[in-house]
């Protein structure tokens, strides 16, 4: 038996039909299957899984044939392949997609995706928060970029958002300046031509600093160029703690007057005393589903992580680094950057709920892995002149992990039919430079931990469900016409897994650890993992919006 897609779409104990998987994936559209000849070899037979195609609803029992790096039939094939892979009863699922990711350069010290391609992810998207390595630093355009990364090659698929912060910077600069009609002229050319040059969407991060320091008005009228391209808008919130539910409304207001579709970044409700919000966030959410284009995305973890420099007021980070440092070391400023720092301490839960991850310099590495209050025992300092000296003596560098999120809420934003897993993490290794750091262990184990943990074990939702937020949702959001699904003609991008043993490994003390239960993946066709092990390929491709 061979199967097409529009016959596979319809084989299912459920009977799906093309049409309700349209509706389940939103405004995705779906590619016409290529023609094949099936009889001809396959480069690679995936033999006797379970397949799951994405649509969140089908599943058969069979094999999957790829030739020429795409999918070309689905059923029962044979044998007649140059690589056949008996998987014995083992999930067939498209690659994972994680929309919301920072690796950005870190793929030119670890270009074949280690942390990343051993997860299952087979399309990583930068550029998030607001911040992209261009236009500013270190390339000119997202075209410099990608030349950059391909003239090394890279292991996974690569997208990439263009950071609102880096263009307010190139045009403004790194102070609290209002935008003149000039100036927002400018920066809405510099999102034309990145888009057209194949971002995939504009993020904001209006945490940080210069990105925060643009008004709605500003931000409105870069998103009315983002939904000329029918591209995608997402925004790590200006706030994600007591002013939430005002942030959530912001932001849906902004796709309101812009028409932009709208992705919520790493929602979350963050301190203990914010935690009782999230059934009204949701609410929120869902009532401007109704009429806007509107999901958002979560990591599967109770901590976040960011720069040891959020310890410093919005106000107080702008301008050049040696700006900041100066009102750092300046008895009236610092005042008031110490109120603030020791106010978001407290609300953090205390200095045993904040590590430190990263350091620049020897002197500071040694507190790599250790809370601030175990630091302060090291030093004799107090919290505040502990967090002083370091942003100091480490030039605003260091990153930090805090605790500040709930098991319930977690459980509660992956299930929601709007949600999907996303990691906010980077490509890591755990050789070479980027070994010596000590990352957030959501780079390392978003997808195992959303399989093993959250649906497993925890049951937040059935199966085809997850695989469905893994892969086809965010291709949908992402206007991906030929990934994120197994169907005749994509790309092939699959994931081989045991879901009664996947599972991250990665640990806050011991972050460089690969997840298990993840058997094959495939980049384009390319067998990259094998048998759990990395075969060297560096088969992505640069995903552009199309």
């Amino acid at each position: 038996m061979t199967v097409s897609r529009r016959d596979f779409l319809k084989m299912s104990t459920t009977t799906v039909a093309a049409g309700a998987v349209a509706s389940t994936l939103g405004s995705v559209a779906l590619a016409e299957p290529a023609a094949v000849d099936v009889q001809q070899p396959f480069d690679t037979l995936i033999k006797n899984g379970r397949v799951f195609n994405g649509d969140g609803k089908t599943e058969i029992r069979g094999d999957v044939g790829i030739k020429d790096g795409k999918i070309a039939a689905i059923g029962r094939l044979g044998t007649n392949a140059q690589n056949v892979v008996d998987v014995d009863g083992l999930v067939i699922s498209p690659g994972f997609i994680d929309i919301h990711a920072h690796s950005d350069t870190n793929y030119l010290l670890a270009p074949k995706g280690d942390s990343r391609i051993f997860q299952g992810i087979t399309l990583d998207v930068g550029g998030n928060c607001g911040g992209s390595p261009f236009p500013v630093r270190p390339y000119k355009s997202v075209t410099e970029f990608m030349a950059a990364l391909s003239e090394k090659g890279f292991g996974v698929n690569y997208a990439t958002f263009l950071g609102q912060g880096e263009v307010r910077e190139a045009v403004i600069g790194t102070n609290a300046t209002p935008a003149t009609p000039e100036t927002l002229e400018k920066m809405k050319a510099i999102v034309d031509e990145q888009l057209s040059q194949g971002c995939i969407g504009l993020s904001f991060g209006l945490e940080y600093a210069p990105g925060c320091y643009g008004s709605d008005e500003e931000l409105t009228e870069l998103l009315k160029v983002v939904a000329k391209h029918d591209a995608l808008y997402a925004i790590h919130m200006r706030n994600e703690d007591d002013h939430v539910e005002e942030a959530i409304a912001e932001a849906i207001q902004m796709a309101r007057q812009s028409g932009a579709r709208l992705e919520i970044s790493h929602l979350k409700a963050q301190n203990a005393n914010n935690w009782h919000r999230a059934p009204a966030m949701l609410r929120q959410i869902e009532e401007a589903s109704k009429e806007l284009d509107i999901a958002f995305d979560r990591y599967p973890y109770i901590a976040f992580s960011n720069g040891l420099i959020s310890f410093v007021p919005m106000l107080d980070r702008q301008g050049s680094d040696d700006d900041v440092l100066a009102r750092l070391q300046n008895p009236e400023d610092c005042k008031r950057i110490r109120e603030y720092a020791e106010t978001r301490l407290r609300k953090l839960g205390g200095p045993d709920h904040v590590l430190i991850i990263s350091a620049r310099t020897e002197p500071y590495r040694r507190f790599i892995g250790k809370n601030i209050a175990e630091c302060c025992e090291m030093t004799g300092l107090e919290p505040w002149p502990f967090i002083q000296k370091t942003l100091l003596d480490e030039r605003l560098f260091p990153d930090i992990v805090a605790f500040a999120m709930n098991e319930d809420n977690v459980k509660t934003f992956l299930a929601h039919p709007l949600g999907m897993p996303a990691s906010d993490g980077y490509v890591y290794s755990p050789t070479g430079p980027l070994g010596k750091d000590q990352p957030h262990p959501r780079s390392y184990g978003t997808f195992p931990r959303f399989f093993g943990k959250y649906v497993r074990d925890e049951k937040i939702c059935d199966l085809a469900t997850a695989i469905r937020k893994a892969t086809a949702l965010p291709a949908s959001r992402l206007k991906l016409k030929d990934r994120g699904m197994l169907l005749p003609g994509y790309q092939a991008d699959v994931v081989v897994f045991n879901p009664d043993t996947i599972i991250d490994r990665a640990t806050f003390e011991k972050p460089h650890q690969f997840p298990i239960g993840i058997e094959h993946v495939f980049v384009n066709g390319a067998w990259a993992i094998k048998h759990g092990e990395h075969t060297g390929a560096l088969a992505g491709q640069w995903v552009k919006l199309s």
